[in-house]
């Protein structure tokens, strides 16, 4: 009977030992966490409640006087052409720039994740360089680039490829896909390093396997590689999407949105609603109700994005 209890004794001496480890490693967590979550409070948290606040408001920005007006703004947002022209141009450039980002940047690093390449360490960084560039020099530059009278219209021209200097941002036909490759050019990078990470997971026993079965690097990869790392590319793939659907830079720097709106992008569209006066007296309240109506857009195909993931790694 003695025995029983001081074995007792000591599993309850070891489950208290065990809750106290926890409750510390916990407190270290929250001590290490808490400096992330007051800036994420501090800059995201409340400037979104800001924003559902000023949302229901009649408000320039720049008066000390607010009208509160409900709903009246998501009402009118409900008809504003413009807006819906921004909101399925985002739609727009984000159905064109992920299918090739995803490919093209898959493409590049299966090529550098090959161990026999020579000098694959340069190529990785002449890939990344882009990224690491301010998007607005690279729009100024691009400017000059694809101007009317930019190199690329004079070899254009040069060649005969075409009989007349091509306006690629002044074009309303032009002027998105334009956009969408100095895109790609620009982030491929980045997608790049994810998919190499998700290529250096997969074990060299697989690829040493492949080769003694006598695959090619063709087969090795669309056989056996694609299906292993599918579920990386499901994140890569809804990263890709959010990143695309917030896109403003870009446009702010080479297009403003034009020619005839033919880029404008929800952020464009904001960012003009709420802190420019060309169209007259900013509307702080009216962008702030266009910018969390697309932002729940945004998390209802993040959501669905997020669940067509789920279900593609449980059928693996």
């Amino acid at each position: 009977m003695q025995k029983l209890q001081v074995a007792s004794g000591k599993g309850t001496d070891s489950e208290k030992r065990k809750r106290k480890d926890k409750l510390v490693m916990n407190a270290w967590c929250w001590l290490f966490m808490a400096l992330a979550v007051g800036f994420y409070i501090l800059f995201q948290g409340y400037p979104i409640i800001c924003s559902i606040q000023y949302s229901l408001l009649d408000w320039s920005g720049m008066t000390g006087y607010a009208e509160y007006v409900g709903l009246a703004n998501y009402k009118e947002l409900l008809h504003d052409e413009l807006f819906w022209n921004a909101f399925f141009n985002s739609f727009k450039y984000t159905a064109l720039i992920v299918p090739l980002e995803l490919a093209v940047s898959l493409f590049l690093a299966y090529m550098l994740n090959n161990e026999k390449l020579k000098g694959s360490s340069i190529y990785r960084t002449m890939y990344f360089v882009p990224v690491v560039t301010t998007t607005s020099v690279v729009g100024i530059i691009m400017i000059f680039i694809l101007g009317v009278q930019g190199p690329v219209n004079h070899l254009l021209t040069s060649l005969h490829i075409s009989g007349q200097p091509v306006n690629f941002l002044g074009n309303a036909k032009y002027a998105l896909p334009t956009l969408v490759v100095i895109s790609l050019w620009k982030d491929c990078g980045t997608y790049m390093i994810y998919w190499l990470a998700g290529l250096q997971s997969v074990p060299k026993d697989v690829y040493e396997a492949a080769t003694v079965d006598g695959a090619n690097r063709r087969q090795t990869f669309f056989r056996i590689v694609l299906p292993l790392i599918t579920p990386v590319g499901g994140i890569i793939a809804i990263l890709c999407a959010i990143n695309s659907l917030k896109v403003f830079d870009i446009v702010k720097t080479m297009t403003e949105g034009g020619p005839f709106y033919a880029t404008d992008v929800i952020a464009t569209y904001v960012y003009r609603s709420a802190f420019s006066s060309e169209i007259g007296m900013p509307r702080l309240g009216y962008a702030s109700a266009a910018a969390l109506f697309f932002g729940g857009a945004v998390i209802i195909i993040g959501l669905v994005l997020n669940g067509i993931k789920g279900r593609l790694s449980k059928s693996l």
